[in-house]
């Protein structure tokens, strides 16, 4: 039985893995995570999508809690600009679309074009977004509960990704090396052995298994289990073990980003309730607003766009505010590790593998990751399947996610320079054109998106779709064949209580700001009906 895990590597990644793994098994396992002082998180403002939820729920954390220590905010979707054509955005919320006699209000919206905008016509939360709002009044309470269907129900115990429900209507904000730090706080208060040291060597037996980490002033530090935390390193699955690496860039050619970080004053300036991605001459910035400044970056590909012109071109999106600021360079590998399991070593994190950031997914590989570890956690016998199902999971939800990104830029609309000429003619992921040829005579449904697991539903390949604006999609023939009074019915049933929740909820704002002010006691205090 596996009795002694050494996580080697801190930060996210490193810290969530120790959390989720002290809080599955307790005192039944040593856990010890070794990180140097000397390698920085990379994180200047992180963003997720909504099923992180489940992973401070299984640590029993409560937000009004953890929140306020990591500058952290609400993020109700993703702002899309310039993706259509220069002037344009659009919302992919956290919002499934209703259903209107068996039909998706989708589905009706193509059929009917009640305006140019199919995410305010079928979505309350683009409302919301619009209104910088607050999901939560507050009291604590969140967005009337007939708002979304079968949504917005608050997250419960231990429950895991693909355990329930996935939507919810909202994700988060936060400074990654401020979450790293309370998580870190609260990992060693319950037993896990916090190591501060530089690893100078991996030790590894004649079968290929790591036996120990030699470390600059601690010495050996042994383990069962090795969990390699190092970032784009992989110090211990690809550079000690050799595991090889899968490259995405012949289809994702963005590898490179510059970031800020941008003090604010978030009073005067309002707190957007959702993460921006603007798209530029050869890549995208994205902005990511916290309770004390803004994370922004610019993600591009340096086959058409060299550092020195990404950082200018950064720095000019920011305006004056980025003067005097340092700027973060770096050099992205986008792809992921042949298998993230072997023999006894699990890469977790961007050691595991990476995409981009365009959909947040870089804290979802982890918590999907820790998950699956948990899962799988070897036990000394038919430990050879345990690996494999596990890589064989974890590779799903990589490969899903790369084709969703795919999608982004192969259906914008936009094609003004030989970058974006150039998305429209990259090689595809398997299938991926097969479902394109689907999607444009039929929305996405279950049948038709990536099949294996990878946190994101059909809605979510419909929201980019018809906001991209790229790919020509046909309304069903049948829908002319049905009675639409309940379709226009719940269109304004839509805009009338956007309406009424943004006139009732509180600026994001104005509900940090109150949740700040509250003592700790306050803060966890039931929350209002």
């Amino acid at each position: 039985m596996v009795k002694n895990v050494v996580i080697v590597g801190g930060g996210t990644a490193g810290w969530m893995t120790a959390s989720y793994l002290r809080a599955a098994f307790e005192d039944r396992i040593s856990v010890t995570l070794v990180e140097s002082k000397n390698v920085p998180t990379i994180g200047v403002g992180e963003a997720t999508f909504s099923t992180v939820r489940h992973f401070f729920a299984y640590l029993g954390l409560d937000e009004r809690e953890w929140m306020p220590e990591c500058q952290a905010t609400y993020k109700l979707a993703i702002r899309f600009e310039n993706w259509r054509n220069p002037g344009s955005h659009f919302y992919h919320p956290f919002e499934r679309p209703r259903v209107v006699e068996g039909v998706s209000l989708a589905d009706w919206w193509l059929h009917k074009r009640p305006s140019d905008r199919f995410d305010l016509d079928t979505s309350v939360i683009s409302a919301l977004c619009d209104a910088k709002s607050s999901p939560r009044s507050l009291g604590g309470a969140l967005l009337a509960r007939d708002v979304l269907e079968g949504g917005a129900q608050e997250p419960t115990g231990r429950s895991t990704l693909t355990e329930q429900n996935t939507q919810f209507p909202y994700a988060y904000h936060f400074d990654a090396a401020m979450l790293a730090q309370y998580l870190t706080k609260w990992a060693t208060q319950r037993g896990v052995q916090h190591v501060l040291d530089d690893v100078k060597d991996i030790r590894v037996d004649e079968r290929g298994w790591i036996t120990n980490v030699l470390t600059k002033e601690h010495g050996e530090i042994a383990g069962d289990l090795f969990i390699d935390c190092t970032g784009f390193r992989g110090m211990l699955l690809n550079k000690t073990l050799g595991v090889p690496f899968q490259s995405y860039q012949d289809t994702l050619p963005n590898d490179s980003a510059v970031a800020l970080r941008v003090p604010a004053d978030m009073a005067a300036r309002g707190i957007s309730p959702y993460t921006t991605a603007t798209a530029q001459e050869a890549g995208w910035i994205w902005t990511i607003p916290l309770f004390g400044r803004i994370g922004t970056g610019y993600v591009y590909a340096r086959d058409y766009c060299s550092p020195e012109e990404a950082e200018r071109t950064l720095r000019a999106h920011v305006g004056p505010a980025a003067e005097g600021l340092e700027a973060n360079h770096i050099r992205m590998r986008i792809g992921r590790s042949e298998r993230s399991w072997v023999n006894n070593c699990v890469a977790i994190g961007l050691s595991s593998g990476f995409v981009e950031p365009l959909e947040s997914t870089g804290i979802f590989f982890i918590q999907n990751a820790v998950e699956q570890l948990t899962k799988h956690f070897p036990g000394g016998r038919n430990d050879d399947g345990l690996r494999a199902s596990y890589n064989r999971q974890v590779a799903g939800v990589m490969d899903g996610v790369r084709e969703f990104l795919v999608l982004h830029y192969y259906a914008a609309k936009r094609a003004d320079n030989q970058y974006w000429k150039d998305t429209k003619n990259r090689p595809m992921p398997d299938s991926l054109a097969e479902r394109i040829e689907q999607w444009k005579v039929k929305l996405p449904d279950s049948n038709t998106v990536f099949p294996r697991y990878h946190g994101f539903e059909p809605y979510s390949y419909t929201a980019m779709l018809l906001g991209l604006g790229g790919i020509e999609t046909a309304p069903s023939p049948s829908l002319a064949l049905l009675d639409d009074t309940a379709a226009d019915a719940e269109f304004a049933l839509v805009k009338a209580q956007a309406e009424a929740e943004v006139r009732r909820l509180p600026s994001q704002y104005e509900y940090f700001a109150h949740l700040k002010r509250l003592s700790p006691q306050e803060r966890l205090a039931p929350l209002a009906a």
